[in-house]
C-alpha cells in the first residue's frame, strides 16, 4: 500500500491495511524472541508479549500474546519514559526496566525497549517483555508468595540503558546478572529481547520507507482514532447500568486471609467507569500488584464482553476510567511484595469485574474459571553439575462455563495464555521426574453447561535439594457457578515423601531432597445454569 500522506485521515481499507502490517510487525517481534530464547519458560512456554509504541509511549498494535503483559506495558512504558528523559535517548539506545512502581508487573517480567528515530527524530518505540526465570531474591524463581517486602523478591531495575549508541552496557548488565542465580540463560534471554526489537525496527524502518514519517503517524494515529469510535459503540450497546461485586482472595502469601477485591462497574452511554476504590489494603505477602495491572484486567474484560475484534491500542481505554485506592491490593505501594499478584489477584480482578457486569447484562458472561496462573517454582543447584537452575511453571485449569457452552478444560484463562512446558523439557531440562500429567476428571462445576476440569501434574525431585514455592488459589472454595450451575471443585497443593502425602497451604514454600516431590490440582471453572 502506497500512502496517501496529503490527508489526514484514512479510509476503511488503508486502515485495516495499516492494522495488519502493524500487528504483522508485532507477531514477528514475538516469535522472534520466542526462536532465540535460551530458557524454556519464554522459548517453550511463550510468556513473553511484543507491541509497537508512539514516541510518548501510547499503545500502537500490539500481537496477541498475554494479556496482562500488554495491558500493562503501555503505563510501564510510558513512566519509564518520563523516568528516564525521552530527550535523552539516541539512535542505538536500548532501555530495560522491571520496576512494578513504575507500571510494571512484578520483577521476573522484563521490558525492554528499543526507540526508533528518523532524521534524528523519535518516531516509534517496539518494545517486549518476558518473564525470566530467575532475578534474584530469597527464592530460586524470585517467585516467593511468602516475601513480605519488595527487597526480598529480587533485583529491581529502573529505566536505564542497556545498549548506547549500539554498544552493550557491560558494567549494568554485569550489575544485574551478578545478583541472578541463573545468569547465563538470563542473559541469553536479554540478548534475544535485544535482537526481537532490532527486527521489528527494521520493519519499521520499511515502513518508513514506504509511507514516510508524516504517514506513518497519521496512519497510527488514525488506527487508535478507529479503534476508539468502535470502542466507544461497543460500550453503547451494553445496557446502562451498575453492578457491584466482592470476589475473595483467600491467601495472602504468608498466611490464610480473607481478602476482598471490590468491583464497581458503571455503563453510561459510551462510557465505562470502574472503580475498586472499596478493595482491601495491600496485603502482608507477596499478592500485591500496582495499578497498571488493574487497568490491563479492565482492558481484557472490555474486549471479552464488548466487542473481542476489537484492536489492541491506546484508542480501547480511552472512553473508560478506572479508579483504585492507593495503598490497597490492586493499587500497592512501595515497598509492598507483587511477585503474586499476576498469578492470583490479576484472575481474582477479572471475576470481579465479571461478576459485576453480571449484575446488568444478560446472558454476556461466563461463570469464575480457575481463579489462578497456579505457579510451581522448583530451584537450586543441580546434583551432578553443580549449577544453579530454575524451573518455573504456570498452570491451567478449568474454564467457566458459558451460557451457551461449557468450559474448555485444563486450560489457561483470562490474563495469561501460556502453553505447557512438554515433559520431556521438563525433563531433560531440570533434576525433575513427571509422574503423571493428566486431566482432573469431574472437577468442573455441573450444571446446564458443565465447567471445564483442572489439571495434575506431579514432579519428583531426581537427586539433591532443592525449594519449592507452589501458589493456587480457589482452594477454600471453589470458582462460582451462575444461574444455579455448580461452582467447580477446589484446587490443592501436595507433598509427598516416604512417609505419604501431605495437603499445603494454597501458597506454600517447602523443601524437597532427592525422591520426593510436590502435586498440584488446578481447580475446576464453575457450572452455567442449573442441571436439567
Amino acid at each position: 500500500m502506497t500512502q496517501d500522506t496529503t490527508t489526514a485521515t484514512l479510509n476503511p481499507v488503508e486502515i485495516e491495511i495499516a492494522r495488519n502490517r502493524l500487528e504483522s510487525i508485532s507477531e514477528e517481534v514475538g516469535m522472534a524472541l520466542i526462536r532465540t530464547a535460551y530458557s524454556p519458560n519464554i522459548k517453550d512456554r511463550r510468556d513473553c508479549s511484543a507491541g509497537l509504541y508512539s514516541p510518548d509511549g501510547e499503545l500502537i498494535s500490539q500481537a496477541e500474546h498475554i494479556p496482562l503483559h500488554l495491558g500493562l506495558m503501555p503505563t510501564m512504558i510510558g513512566k519509564a519514559l518520563r523516568r528516564y528523559g525521552a530527550d535523552r535517548l539516541r539512535p542505538g539506545d536500548v532501555l530495560m526496566t522491571n520496576n512494578p512502581y513504575l507500571g510494571g508487573s512484578h520483577l521476573p517480567d522484563i521490558c525492554v525497549i528499543t526507540p526508533i528515530f528518523a532524521e534524528d527524530a523519535l518516531v516509534a518505540l517496539v518494545a517486549n517483555m518476558a518473564h525470566h526465570v530467575d532475578v534474584g531474591g530469597m527464592t530460586p524463581g524470585s517467585m516467593g508468595a511468602h516475601s513480605t517486602e519488595v527487597f526480598q523478591e529480587g533485583i529491581r531495575i529502573p529505566p536505564l540503558r542497556l545498549f548506547s549508541r549500539g554498544e552493550i552496557q557491560d558494567e549494568v548488565l554485569s550489575i544485574v546478572l551478578t545478583n541472578i542465580r541463573t545468569a547465563e540463560k538470563t542473559r541469553g534471554d536479554l540478548m534475544a529481547q535485544v535482537a526481537a526489537n532490532r527486527l521489528g525496527e527494521r520493519r519499521i524502518r520499511e515502513l518508513l520507507e514506504e509511507w514516510g514519517a508524516d504517514g506513518f503517524r497519521r496512519s497510527c494515529d488514525a488506527l487508535v482514532e478507529y479503534t476508539e469510535r468502535r470502542t466507544r459503540a461497543a460500550i453503547e450497546r451494553l445496557p446502562d447500568g451498575t453492578g457491584v461485586f466482592v470476589d475473595i482472595l483467600e491467601h495472602n502469601g504468608v498466611e490464610p486471609e480473607d481478602i476482598r477485591i471490590a468491583a464497581e462497574v458503571r455503563v453510561a452511554g459510551d462510557e465505562l467507569h470502574v472503580d475498586f476504590t472499596e478493595t482491601d489494603d495491600q496485603a502482608r505477602g507477596a499478592v500485591n500488584c500496582s495499578y497498571a495491572v488493574a487497568e490491563a484486567a479492565v482492558a481484557y474484560a472490555v474486549k471479552v464482553l464488548a466487542d473481542p475484534s476489537l484492536p489492541s491500542n491506546a484508542g480501547l481505554m480511552a472512553p473508560i476510567t478506572v479508579r483504585t485506592r492507593p495503598g490497597s491490593l490492586i493499587s500497592a505501594e512501595f515497598p509492598a511484595p507483587v511477585a503474586n499478584g499476576n498469578t492470583q489477584t490479576a484472575q481474582r480482578i477479572v471475576d470481579a469485574l465479571f461478576g459485576a457486569f453480571e449484575q446488568f447484562t444478560e446472558r454476556t458472561v461466563p461463570a469464575a474459571s480457575s481463579g489462578s496462573m497456579s505457579i510451581v517454582t522448583i530451584g537450586g543447584r543441580h546434583h551432578r553439575t553443580g549449577e544453579y537452575y530454575s524451573y518455573v511453571e504456570t498452570y491451567g485449569g478449568g474454564q467457566g462455563a458459558m451460557p451457551d457452552l461449557d468450559g474448555a478444560s485444563a486450560v489457561h484463562t483470562h490474563m495469561t495464555n501460556t502453553r505447557n512446558t512438554p515433559c520431556e523439557v521438563i525433563e531433560r531440562e531440570y533434576p525433575l521426574r513427571v509422574e503423571g500429567y493428566e486431566i482432573a476428571r469431574g472437577t468442573g462445576g455441573r450444571g446446564r453447561h458443565c465447567g471445564g476440569d483442572g489439571l495434575r501434574r506431579t514432579l519428583t525431585l531426581t537427586g539433591g535439594a532443592a525449594t519449592v514455592v507452589a501458589a493456587t488459589s480457589r482452594v477454600a472454595s471453589g470458582p462460582w457457578g451462575l444461574d444455579g450451575g455448580e461452582p467447580g471443585t477446589p484446587a490443592a497443593v501436595h507433598r509427598f515423601d516416604e512417609s505419604g502425602s501431605h495437603e499445603l497451604e494454597a501458597m506454600s514454600r517447602f523443601e524437597l531432597r532427592g525422591g520426593e516431590g510436590v502435586r498440584i490440582q488446578t481447580a475446576g471453572g464453575g457450572g452455567y445454569g442449573a442441571r436439567e
